[in-house]
Formats: structure tokens, C-alpha cells, sequence
């Protein structure tokens, strides 16, 4: 997945909006709270997203993936895929659609009422 592919895919999730911000990393937010972010890492993209604590654990040891700078050393589970192999497009999205799940699930019921957006299907 490249930069504009994720921007692509980011916009057709419901009540999301994107910012510039970082230097230069492309923020998609739900509501009020960031799901991923697309930065570079040693030049090529890298791609942020929130995980499930098992996820976290598991996909953490696979190359190409670590977590996130900034965010898992304050202790959330983020992770950022930055190199190959990594995950593949289909299941970088995948886990695109989870963590914009989880953090729609944090938003207020009313929030999520407001913006329009599902029932989160966390699955």
C-alpha cells in the first residue's frame, strides 16, 4: 500500500477527517481521536495503527513491523508497519478497519450518534 492508496482507503470510512500534521504525516482521525497516521521511515512510508493487546503481542514480532515511536512507549498499543514484509495490503487494511473500530468504540454512544457512525463490529 502506498501514501495515496491509504489516504483512499482512510476517507471512505464513515465520519473521518484527515490532517496534515507531524512532519508532513498524513492524520486520519474518527470524531476527535486519531486511528492511523502515514509518516516515513528511512524514507519509505510507514503506516500507524491501534491494536488489540493480543495483536500488539503477536504482530510486534513480525519483520517490518514494531511499535509505534512515540505512542507504544507511553504505553498504547499502537504498531507501524515501516518495512517488508510486513503485512500485506489486504491485512494492513484489515487492521486499518480494527483500529478505527476501537477507537470508535471509545468515542461517547451520543458522539457516535452524532457523527453517524455504526456500531462498532470489533471483528
Amino acid at each position: 500500500m502506498d501514501r495515496a492508496a491509504f489516504n483512499a482507503f482512510c476517507a471512505d470510512m464513515p465520519a473521518t477527517s484527515h490532517v496534515i500534521q507531524w512532519g508532513n504525516s498524513d492524520v486520519w482521525k474518527v470524531g476527535p481521536k486519531v486511528f492511523a497516521i502515514c509518516g516515513w521511515a528511512d524514507g519509505r512510508d510507514a503506516f500507524t495503527f491501534k491494536v488489540t493487546e493480543i495483536a500488539y503481542e503477536v504482530l510486534q514480532e513480525q519483520p517490518g513491523i514494531r511499535p509505534a515511536p512515540y505512542l507504544a512507549s507511553r504505553g498504547m498499543k499502537w504498531l507501524q508497519h515501516y518495512d517488508a514484509p510486513g503485512l500485506s495490503d489486504a491485512e494492513l487494511q484489515r487492521h486499518i478497519e480494527i483500529s478505527y473500530d476501537l477507537v470508535a468504540a471509545g468515542l461517547s454512544k451520543k458522539k457516535r450518534l452524532e457523527l453517524g457512525i455504526p456500531e462498532p463490529s470489533m471483528g
